[in-house]
């Protein structure tokens, strides 16, 4: 993928075509503002001793947008103020992915401290949706858009037209709204307002990255992922399950991956939330440990 520039928008794609553990990072030339530092760090290093980077922005609290921030220690950091809690404290970073497990606690400790430089941080100065922010070289929009994190923002990048979309990034694989605190209904919500400000290139954080023509159908398919997954999980409730059956389903990644206690832990988080939604609808019950379909034989 190549760098690229609207006005003074810069488009810094990450590794592997920005999958996780990277994402696609966003400059502003002029104002030195470099936003989510996690998508090549030999990039992001000539970034920051070739420019004036005075500040680093944060669309939301997930390690694969700061995975570099550690690049911009003396640098200040602004975040919005829902999510700024997880960066202060390992503990309160792991307990906003809703890690219960000590083992698993001290693993992911491991991982956030050795290869995503995790260290408490406290944010200087917090971006909050509704406000306008006039830099130097562009006026910013900050747009609200929980679902994914409580506080993930998006930015409108007026003059040139160019929204950033962080998270919500339109990929086949559909929404995460896995966190203690993710909804799925404000990420619905979230995704169908975004879809209605007018822009002219769309900017996302992973995967394809950058869209310079609307993405049309991408809004719906993108959407209709989560009604998949619901789909599928209310077909396998025909039989009541436990959750670990369910689990083991692999509903949402459709196969195990590697590593795969990674990927069984968000494979659980996201099918919770589905869970939780059927369960608040009556669609599904949870009797004697296992969870099965109202309309289904136990």
């Amino acid at each position: 993928m190549q760098e690229q520039t609207f006005g003074p928008i810069r488009f810094i794609p990450g590794e592997n075509r920005g999958k996780y553990p990277y994402c696609h990072s966003v400059y502003i030339d002029g104002a030195g503002i470099l936003i989510d530092p996690a998508s090549d760090r030999g990039r992001l290093k000539r970034l920051r001793d070739e420019s004036e980077v005075k500040a680093v922005w944060l669309s939301h609290w997930h390690e694969d947008h700061f995975m570099h921030i550690d690049l911009f220690d003396d640098l200040p950091l602004w975040i919005s103020p829902s999510d700024a809690p997880m960066l202060t404290d390992i503990d309160h970073f792991l307990d906003g992915y809703g890690v219960e497990d000590d083992s698993e606690r001290k693993a992911w400790t491991a991982i956030m401290t050795e290869t995503f430089h995790f260290k408490p941080r406290q944010a200087s100065g917090f971006l909050k949706g509704g406000e306008t922010i006039q830099l130097d070289t562009v006026t910013v929009d900050i747009i609200a858009a929980p679902g994914h994190t409580p506080g993930h923002l998006c930015f409108l990048f007026k003059e040139p037209g160019v929204l950033f979309l962080g998270d919500y990034d339109l990929t086949p694989f559909g929404p995460w709204y896995g966190d203690r605190f993710s909804s799925i209904a404000e990420t619905v919500a979230s995704v169908r307002h975004l879809k209605t400000i007018p822009a002219q290139v769309w900017l996302t954080c992973h995967e394809v990255g950058l869209f310079t023509q609307p993405p049309g159908d991408l809004w719906e398919d993108y959407l209709g992922v989560i009604q998949t997954r619901e789909d599928r999980l209310l077909d396998f409730l025909k039989i009541s399950r436990t959750l670990d059956e369910i689990v083991n389903a692999w509903i949402v990644y459709r196969k195990p991956r590697e590593p795969l206690d990674f990927y069984a832990f968000a494979e659980r988080a996201l099918i919770t939330k589905h869970l939780e939604t059927l369960l608040n609808s009556k669609k599904v019950r949870f009797r004697n440990h296992r969870y099965h379909r109202l309309d289904a034989a136990l």
